[in-house]
């Protein structure tokens, strides 16, 4: 997508294409000079960080739209593109008199969505981080976690992540026993503690130089032990243990079933597939199983400067898969107020195949 002239206020934009963002600015380009307006919390940082190779000029306001207007009527720019997603209202009839405002949805989002090698390195050291977190956290619930509730879990979990403030966190961790496993994005709750038998769903990740990591496992705390790892035995559990209304014959099932969609899914895609045709995929295998209706949301999400971003592998997703491309592969089945299962793993897509990063 080409897009030469355009507003926006999204700071994984401005950082992807500048190399610095503020919560109170708006990035503009025109040609190809860029326009960073903010107020002057913010201007040194921008002068220090802003990427010196581009033609971008650094604009000190108190009133941000009016210096837009200005910088437009300046230049006499007629039209700009703008995501009708991100802009709010008052911003948009305070420009639209003075300039045409063409709505085009996602765009910056679009112009990320293929990796530099640079980027698909970064993703890459995020992703192994993240496990390496999900590694140590699994030490700890194997010797501290027995009676602990999914709300210490979760801080537990998101102090190992920050690894003492050192790494943010791509979004709020997840972190659900048995039931509220079944929901796919659960809080923590401070009256569910872990048992042995139970099993424990954790979905986390952590940023390295502003890109998200992410990653979903699922896995059974059983005699003090519990290991985030694909390969989960369900059948040791025996009917003292297995106190819960599925047998350990149905959860090895439903486990199974679902590590089979994502590893057919991760084997089985190729550039020039669209989201959906992915998406099918996995669906397809859940499907056949016998727990479709379980199947609640989507089969992946890019991922990047943004914890969800394009392209999505959806039932509705039409974007076609090219090389460079990273996402997500997270197939799930949900019994409500029972148990779940989710498996998520990263891939970027190189050659035409999808290779996991980790």
């Amino acid at each position: 997508m080409e897009i030469k002239d355009f507003i926006t206020r999204d700071e994984s934009a401005m950082y992807y294409l500048c190399g610095y963002s503020a919560d109170n600015a708006i990035l503009m380009r025109f040609g190809s000079e860029f326009k960073f307006i903010t107020d002057a919390r913010y201007s040194t940082e921008a002068h220090e960080l802003c990427k010196k190779n581009i033609a971008l000029d650094i604009i000190e306001s108190n009133d941000l739209l009016v210096e837009a207007k200005k910088q437009i009527a300046q230049h006499n720019i007629k039209s700009l593109c703008f995501d009708p997603m991100c802009m709010c209202v008052e911003e948009y009839h305070i420009l639209k008199d003075i300039v045409s405002l063409i709505p085009t949805p996602n765009f910056t989002q679009i112009m990320r969505m293929q990796k530099t090698d640079d980027e698909i390195n970064i993703l890459q050291q995020a992703q192994l981080l993240n496990l390496q977190a999900i590694h140590t956290f699994g030490q700890y619930v194997s010797d501290q976690g027995k009676g602990k509730s999914e709300k210490y879990l979760w801080y537990k979990i998101a102090d190992t992540l920050s690894n003492c403030g050192q790494y943010p966190l791509s979004f709020d961790p997840i972190v659900g026993i048995e039931g509220n496993a079944a929901k796919p994005h659960a809080l923590p709750s401070d009256t569910t503690f872990l048992q042995n038998g139970d099993t424990l769903l954790l979905d986390c990740g952590l940023k390295y130089k502003r890109y998200c990591a992410d990653c979903t496992r699922t896995a059974l705390f059983f005699n003090n032990s519990i290991m985030f790892e694909k390969e989960q035995d369900f059948t040791i559990l025996d009917t003292t243990a297995n106190k819960h209304a599925l047998s350990a014959y149905e959860k090895q099932k439903i486990y199974d079933l679902v590590k089979k969609a994502q590893m057919t899914t991760i084997e089985n895609l190729r550039a020039g597939m669209s989201g959906k045709e992915i998406d099918s995929i996995a669906r397809n295998i859940i499907e056949a199983g016998g727990y479709g209706k379980y199947f609640t949301h989507s089969t992946g999400h890019g991922i990047g400067l943004d914890i969800h971003e394009m392209p999505f592998i959806s039932r509705r997703s039409e974007t076609i898969i090219e090389d460079g491309m990273v996402f997500s592969i997270e197939p799930g089945i949900y019994i409500p107020q029972t148990f779940g299962v989710r498996i998520e793993d990263l891939v970027v897509v190189k050659q035409g195949k999808a290779i996991v990063l980790n």
